[in-house]
């Protein structure tokens, strides 16, 4: 079976949405619709129909498409369960555990909260696709407006245990700003100062960053690297993931 046709599309000023095709039904899904008109253009453009809205998070930039895409289509609203309540449009709302089934395509289901309480994240196994709104960035995690430091941990340290070949969709271009930060934590991290020049050289050519592998951040992102003991020392938090956590996204939020 083939794997999940990805597009990308570049929104408003950072955002990025994507279009998932299943090749052998043609079903598609629109991930995190801000706007809808670049996303009807690109449908258009491809020749596919929409069936399928995956929303991460009830963030506008991330559902603001939802509603005029819907009644154009009547494509289908998924959504975390756990904010469903602030989903524009919602049909299905799925949690932790469950199974989203997209056609020959199945998608694992995570609660991820942190970054806003009902956050969730879709994996594609046989895709290697993640898709993980704002909870995770390439070199960088989304800023903690409803959730706490444990929260997110908790939510990233289950991420970490994906297979180092998923391909990380997030939801926004932040990776050389993430990139200049996480040389602050880490500036002897050679994979990290060799990452940092490509994703450099990728911007200047006018380049996206995403999608990274999960083997990328694991190497190189310090949220993800929070329970590493001398990342802990150099955070005066030994023995300590929250806490290190805590302390790199306390000193990001005021980079």
């Amino acid at each position: 079976m083939a794997e999940l046709e990805i597009r990308q599309i570049p929104v408003l000023r950072d955002n990025y949405v994507y279009l998932l095709r299943e090749p052998e039904s043609g079903a598609v899904a629109a991930v995190d619709p801000s706007v809808a008109a670049p996303v009807a253009a690109a449908l258009d453009k491809l020749g596919w129909k929409l069936t399928h809205i995956l929303n991460t998070h009830h963030h506008n930039d991330h559902t603001g498409g939802n509603l005029e895409l819907k009644a154009a289509t009547g494509a289908i609203i998924v959504g975390p369960l756990a904010d469903r309540d602030r989903i524009p449009g919602i049909d299905v709302a799925l949690a932790e555990g469950d199974t989203l089934q997209f056609d020959k395509e199945e998608a694992n289901v995570f609660d991820v909260p942190g970054h806003t309480r009902g956050h969730c994240a879709f994996w594609f196994p046989r895709s290697r696709a993640l898709f993980c709104g704002d909870t995770l960035f390439l070199m960088g995690c989304g800023r903690l407006f409803e959730g706490t430091p444990a929260q997110m941990w908790h939510s990233l340290s289950k991420l970490k245990q994906l297979p180092g070949d998923t391909r990380v969709y997030c939801g926004h271009e932040y990776t050389q700003a993430n990139a200049r930060f996480a040389l602050t934590v880490e500036p002897g991290n050679r994979e990290l100062i060799a990452r940092a020049k490509h994703v450099d050289e990728l911007r200047a050519r006018g380049q996206s960053t995403v999608p990274g592998t999960m083997a990328e951040e694991l190497a190189t992102n310090p949220f993800l690297r929070a329970d590493i003991p001398a990342l802990q020392k150099s955070q005066n938090a030994p023995g300590d993931d929250v806490a290190t956590f805590a302390a790199i996204r306390k000193a990001k939020d005021e980079f």
